[in-house]
């Protein structure tokens, strides 16, 4: 600890790092943050004529006149410069609200154009859902238009075989022969060898 002691006493005292301490302290580690700059609202008035305007008078009197006559006159123009800022505050004030209307306003006729924008796209979607939804039913009449048609094809496809099977069944069925008859045949083909 003793060796780095004369080693920072000896380096603290050389001219270059006197000057880069010296920057520091004084230079960029302001606390206070730069003031942007800008415009002011008004001009600032000019300096009033009672400054420096007082001349030493012997007289008492006289003196206390003068004063009350200073005064009365410096409450008259600080009334008409209260008066003055307060018609430009009111003015400040119209304009302020003149642009808040505005805004306002803007704001309203963005809002109706969204409003109506959405209202002709929602227009618009329900008109194509109620083609589509058109379309679809013709489409379901159509399928089941044709599926009955097919139902009714099958349907007369196997009227018209049970038709034909009863058409057969009763052509077969008048060559048949009765059971008197048969009992008969079957005598007849076992005494008879000639074939039938």
């Amino acid at each position: 600890m003793a060796g780095i002691r004369p080693f920072f006493r000896s380096s603290a005292s050389s001219p270059e790092i006197l000057k880069t301490l010296a920057g520091i302290r004084t230079g960029s580690f302001s606390s206070h943050a730069p003031v942007p700059h800008r415009e002011l609202p008004h001009e600032f008035a000019k300096s009033s004529d009672f400054l420096g305007s007082w001349e030493r008078v012997e007289d008492p009197r006289e003196a206390q006149g003068k004063l009350a006559m200073l005064r009365r006159d410096y409450k008259k123009q600080v009334k008409e410069i209260r008066k003055q800022y307060s018609y430009e505050v009111e003015l400040q004030r119209q304009e302020k609200q003149r642009k808040d209307e505005a805004k306002k306003e803007k704001i309203r006729l963005e809002k109706e154009a969204r409003k109506a924008e959405k209202a002709a796209v929602a227009k618009t979607r329900a008109a194509e859902r109620e083609v589509a939804e058109a379309e679809f039913r013709t489409m379901l009449l159509k399928e089941r238009a044709e599926k009955l048609e097919y139902w009714r094809a099958m349907e007369a496809k196997v009227e018209q075989k049970k038709k034909e099977k009863n058409d057969l069944l009763r052509n077969q069925s008048s060559k048949w022969i009765s059971e008197k008859e048969l009992d008969d045949k079957a005598l007849e083909a076992v005494c008879d060898i000639r074939p039938l």
